[in-house]
């Protein structure tokens, strides 16, 4: 046992004694240096170019063909200077990005695939090309699967672009991203922050769980609390409003009532020939139906004559007279309410007699038999 505890010493001590040993100040560890910042691409990196060719390509709708075809010589020199290859077929209506041996930079070929990406949406060539910017990013958001019903879908896509585009503009201003609305999708160009509150927002709108404007108030309400630096640390949630969705009554559906099910399908109705070997018309010949026809149509039109003639005849009928009342009727209601009048004074004066009573008071009394003996002394003096 005292061999092993002092081999497990010896250990600790072997471990203890390299702690630390690696603790060294590293190069990237330097405070001046920001790990965040994108540096630009210097083609020295990559001296011997690319080993594989790479290459996407896109379709772009017909109504777009005039423009691309008018656009396509300054997106091909944009796309030269980064050493991409590009080609426009208007045979197949798509666009073909691919590298070459000029390519040095491996990542342009994505920012290229953006860039047809963004033109057959319907962004305009002089805005797509800042795609090729490593600053600037993109993001294509489909919202044409959102609603199904395609009324709600126009007026919510509505809601986004806002009187005469001011919501779209005002969420520019705040996300710092480029926005456009088309179709069935909604390109946005910006930064990676930006992009992703355009995407809350645009699916918030469609899926009606909040209107554009609640979200440009709160990030209103944010810019103003990123400037001052005592907010920095902070929580904001106390700071930012709160929208509480109403509950708007909506049109109750009406349940089908289930019929009882039977393994038997319901009878055949019967068909127009049934019908004529039924009544026995089948066997008659052509004249005699057209007669039968004829005959019909006349009483249908007689029908029509008479109903209408009634209708004519309804504007001149004397509308009802008020009828005369009885005069004996009316001579019993004058003696009634006569009677009636009666017993209501009878019982006004019994009231009235009631009430002087009632208020009588006794002090009266009392005083004027005191006084009434003195005088009588007076008259015998």
């Amino acid at each position: 046992m005292e061999e092993s505890n002092g081999e497990v010493e010896v250990e600790r001590k072997e471990k203890t004694k390299h702690k630390g040993k690696h603790d060294k100040p590293k190069p990237w560890d330097d405070p001046s240096i920001d790990h965040w910042k994108v540096d630009k691409f210097d083609p020295s990196w990559n001296e011997g170019g690319m080993l594989e060719v790479s290459s996407f390509s896109t379709l772009f709708p017909q109504y777009r063909e005039k423009y691309l075809q008018e656009a396509w010589p300054t997106v091909r020199g944009a796309l030269k200077e980064f050493g991409v290859k590009s080609e426009l077929n208007l045979v197949e209506g798509c666009m073909t990005v691919s590298t070459t041996r000029k390519t040095r930079d491996p990542y342009i070929i994505m920012k290229a695939r953006d860039l047809i990406k963004l033109l057959s949406r319907s962004v305009p060539a002089p805005q797509a090309i800042k795609i090729l910017n490593d600053e600037m990013q993109c993001d294509i958001i489909k919202i044409g699967s959102l609603v199904r019903n395609k009324e709600r879908f126009v007026k919510r896509r509505q809601h986004l672009v806002g009187p005469n585009s001011s919501t779209l503009k005002a969420l520019e201003i705040l996300t710092g991203c480029y926005i456009l609305v088309q179709g069935n999708t909604v390109a946005a160009m910006g930064s990676f922050k930006g992009l992703k509150q355009v995407r809350r927002v645009v699916e918030d709108c469609i899926q009606n769980k909040m209107h554009p404007v609640y979200h440009i108030k709160t990030l209103m309400m944010k810019r103003e609390l990123a400037s001052d630096p005592a907010l920095e640390n902070e929580n904001w949630d106390r700071f930012l409003p709160k929208f509480k969705k109403k509950n708007v009554k909506q049109k109750k559906v009406k349940s089908k009532e289930k019929k009882p099910y039977t393994p038997f399908p319901p009878p055949q109705p019967p068909s127009k020939v049934d019908l004529q070997l039924e009544s026995g018309e089948y066997f008659l010949s052509d004249q005699k139906k057209f007669a039968k026809k004829w005959q019909q149509k006349l009483e249908k039109q007689a029908e029509k004559t008479a109903e209408n003639k009634r209708k004519r005849e309804a504007a001149f009928v004397p509308p009802m007279e008020p009828m005369m009342q009885d005069p004996s009727k009316s001579a019993d209601d004058k003696n009634d309410v006569a009677a009636m009048a009666m017993s209501l004074k009878k019982k006004a004066k019994e009231f009235g007699k009631q009430k002087s009573l009632e208020n009588v008071n006794p002090e009266t009394y009392i005083a004027a038999s005191g006084e009434a003996p003195s005088k009588k002394k007076r008259k015998h003096s």
